[in-house]
């Protein structure tokens, strides 16, 4: 499990250090945000990429791992539904099989629980608090907090450009 969280979890974060500090930096992302449809897009970029790296880290050390797992879902969730549904499965064609893999991963992450090397354990171990870090209540923290965070995410804010032929 340790193994799974870290990769996971720095892959996600990277993503969200990439909005930050990447090429294009914080506007860049603003402005892309803002093409395909989710204004205002500078506060969707600062979002976007804090919640990448702090559910990636949270994730990688296996802190409260429900809650960044529902970060994974939440990003994911709005990743598909604004960019990747209409192009199928498929990564290669832009697809969301990218978007699902990482979401159902973190999910089964906080079902599985983050394992005895993590902080989780190292807090709370498995009783008391720790009991509902893991097992079905923290697949269902994840999946529900998750799904609502996307969700949520898509119906107040997205707002899909016209189609170029439609004018």
């Amino acid at each position: 499990m340790l193994v799974l969280r870290v990769v996971l979890g720095l892959t996600m974060a990277a993503h969200g250090y990439n909005k930050f500090f990447g090429k294009g930096g914080l506007s860049g992302t603003a402005g892309w945000f803002d093409s395909i449809g989710m204004k205002p897009g500078m506060f969707h970029a600062r979002v976007a990429a804090s919640t990448e790296m702090a559910a990636g880290l949270g994730l990688a050390v296996g802190l409260l791992t429900p809650i960044p797992a529902a970060g994974f879902v939440a990003l994911m969730f709005t990743a598909y539904w604004t960019v990747h549904r209409k192009n199928g499965f498929f990564i290669v064609k832009d697809g969301y099989e990218y978007n699902l893999v990482l979401a159902v991963v973190a999910v089964a992450i906080a079902g599985f629980g983050a394992g005895k090397y993590s902080l989780d354990y190292l807090l709370f171990g498995w009783d008391g608090i720790g009991a509902y870090l893991w097992g079905w209540w923290g697949l269902a923290i994840a999946a529900v907090l998750g799904l609502a965070g996307g969700i949520g995410q898509v119906l107040i804010f997205f707002r899909p450009p016209a189609p170029a032929d439609a004018a």
